[in-house]
C-alpha cells in the first residue's frame, strides 16, 4: 500500500502554520543548546566557529551557510521549497533572539536543564517542520543530493556532519557532553515527535542516532 499522499499533511494555511512554528521551535532548540555550554550539535559547532573567528552572531552564520549549502544544490539537482528558503532566512533570526533573551546559566544544572529542553526542542520543531511537507532544510538537501551520487544517507551524513564538527571544533566551537547527547537523543526523540506533529501520517521507523538536518 503506498504512503499517504499529500493531502494528509492537511490545509495550506495549517502547513504553514506548523512550517513557521517549528522553524521558531528549532531557533529556541539552538539558542538553548549553545547557551548551556555544554557542547553544540555538529552544524552549530560550525556556526560557532565562524562566529568566533570572523566575527557576526551565530545566527548571521546560520544564514549565510545555508544560502551557501543551497547553492551546492544547484549541481546536485535539488529544488527548493518555501520552507528550505523560510529555513536560511528565519532560523538564524529565531536563533540569534533567543541567544539574546535567554540569560546564560551560571549553574550546572541549569545548564543541563537548557541542554535537554534545546534538544527536545528541536526534535519536536523537527516534526512539526518536516510534517509541513514545504521543502526540506538547505543542509537536509545537500544530504539528499549527495545520495543521489551513490553515496548512503547513512553515509552522506556521516561525511557532512563530520566535516562541520572537525572544521568547528578546530575553529574554536564548542564540542562536548551535550554534542554527544544530541547525537544519541536526537533520532528517538524525532521519532517520537514524527507522527504527534502531523496528523495522519504513518512514520517508518529509523535507525537510533538519525538527526535532522537544517
Amino acid at each position: 500500500m503506498s504512503e499517504p499522499s499529500l493531502p494528509t499533511l492537511g490545509s495550506l494555511p495549517n502547513r504553514l502554520t506548523r512550517l513557521y512554528a517549528g522553524l521558531a521551535l528549532y531557533g529556541v532548540g539552538i539558542g538553548l543548546q549553545i547557551e548551556s555550554q555544554l557542547g553544540n550539535s555538529p552544524w552549530d559547532v560550525f556556526h560557532q566557529g565562524l562566529s568566533i573567528h570572523l566575527g557576526l552572531s551565530v545566527g548571521t552564520w546560520i544564514i549565510i551557510v545555508g544560502a551557501l549549502v543551497m547553492l551546492l544544490w544547484i549541481p546536485l539537482r535539488q529544488k527548493p521549497g518555501l520552507g528550505t528558503l523560510s529555513n536560511v532566512v528565519l532560523l538564524g533570526l529565531f536563533a540569534d533572539a533567543v541567544m539574546w533573551l535567554a540569560p546564560t546559566p551560571d549553574a550546572l544544572a541549569a545548564r543541563w536543564a537548557y541542554l535537554l529542553l534545546g534538544v527536545v526542542a528541536t526534535a519536536a520543531a523537527t516534526g512539526l517542520y518536516i510534517g509541513a511537507g514545504l521543502g526540506p532544510g538547505p543542509r537536509d538537501g545537500l544530504m539528499t543530493g549527495l545520495n543521489r551520487l551513490g553515496l548512503s544517507i547513512r553515509s552522506a551524513r556521516t561525511v557532512i556532519e563530520v566535516t562541520v564538527l572537525a572544521a568547528g571544533w578546530l575553529l574554536g566551537g564548542t564540542v562536548g557532553v551535550g554534542t554527544l547527547v544530541f547525537a544519541l537523543a536526537i533520532g528517538p526523540l524525532t521519532q517520537f515527535f514524527m507522527p504527534r506533529t502531523r496528523p495522519g501520517a504513518r512514520l517508518r521507523s529509523s535507525p537510533p542516532g538519525s538527526a535532522p538536518k537544517r
